[in-house]
């Protein structure tokens, strides 16, 4: 038996095996670890929009006018522009929220801009009440889905949250 050193062939095959184990274990918590990130995020987000729906069903919204008022309800009032920039929404999503929420009397839209993307929009005093509950939803439900966490584990889950965010967008291209 030939042996290269200290290692002869027959611990140097079971090396080789204990590395191939090694590397497949490896390729396998990676991939676990890419279904629990993806199975967790569309839990989460499915989870999210029923919440949303629910809400909005009592007065006759949808879960895409939950973003439009509760950023208006914290701004001083704000142009479409905006809206879609901080709700990462395209413009025609943000129009047709706009839209509907002016027809049904719970937003403002000031007529003096030249261009209309460009008028700030206002909660009116029932957009605004609607607006507030929307706002306590949030807050209970975010406490809620906390539960359990302490405040470093908290802080570190969104740190991170933020930053795996930012990698995916560099990586499709879609970087802000």
């Amino acid at each position: 038996m030939k042996t290269f050193g200290i290692i002869n062939k027959r611990k140097l095959c079971r090396l080789k095996e204990y590395a191939w184990r090694a590397l497949l274990l490896v390729v396998m918590e990676m991939y676990d670890r890419f279904e629990t990130f993806t199975v967790a995020i569309i839990k989460i987000n499915r989870c999210i929009h029923k919440i949303k729906a629910e809400v909005m069903a009592q007065f006759d919204l949808k879960s895409q006018h939950v973003s439009c008022l509760y950023y208006l309800l914290d701004a001083n009032g704000l142009t479409a522009t905006e809206l879609c920039e901080i709700c990462a929404e395209d413009k025609s999503a943000i129009s047709r929220a706009i839209d509907y929420l002016e027809k049904r009397g719970l937003i403002y839209c000031d007529s003096t801009a030249k261009k209309r993307y460009k008028a700030l929009l206002t909660l009116t005093d029932e957009g605004r009440m609607i607006a507030k509950i929307v706002d306590d939803k949030i807050k209970e439900v975010l406490a809620q889905s906390a539960a359990g966490l302490s405040k470093e584990e908290h802080e570190s889950f969104y740190k991170s949250l933020l930053t795996i965010a930012a990698n995916l967008q560099r990586i499709c291209g879609d970087e802000e």
